[in-house]
């Protein structure tokens, strides 16, 4: 069976956010695939929303079997089981958990709901930060 590389970013600001981001790590590396890097923790400011909540963020690299659309389906359905209400691209608010497709080997997808390479992850350091961690080890 082909294994492929999957980047993905999490983020958390509210509740025990460290402690989310560790069952959402846990739970990715069950149902998704192996863990194979992660980043470190790193604080940051909201972005594109005002909130007095910091967020906590970090990236993995996962080896998976499954499909881009097949990571999307069970990223989502864990944001859902920790608590995350309706994820929209063009609503950003205060959130348990957050996960996001960052790259799924060297595919590009550009459907309505699934975009491949992620396309605002340049403009966000609290993305970049944590992938060059686990990127260049």
């Amino acid at each position: 069976m082909t294994k492929h590389q999957v980047y993905l970013s999490l983020g958390s600001n509210l509740g025990r956010r460290e402690e989310n981001l560790t069952k959402a790590i846990q739970l990715i590396a069950e149902r998704v695939g192996a863990v194979i890097r992660q980043s470190s923790f790193i604080e940051t400011a909201p972005w594109g929303f005002h909130s007095e909540h910091q967020f906590m963020n970090a990236a993995i690299l996962c080896e998976t079997d499954k499909t881009p659309r097949e990571v999307l389906q069970l990223t989502q359905q864990i944001e859902k089981e920790m608590g995350r209400k309706n994820k929209t691209s063009h609503f950003y608010s205060d959130r348990c958990i957050d996960i996001d497709i960052l790259l799924y080997d060297d595919l590009t997808i550009d459907e309505p709901d699934l975009k491949i390479p992620h396309p605002l992850m340049q403009e966000r350091d609290f993305v970049m930060i944590p992938l060059k961690q686990i990127t260049n080890p």
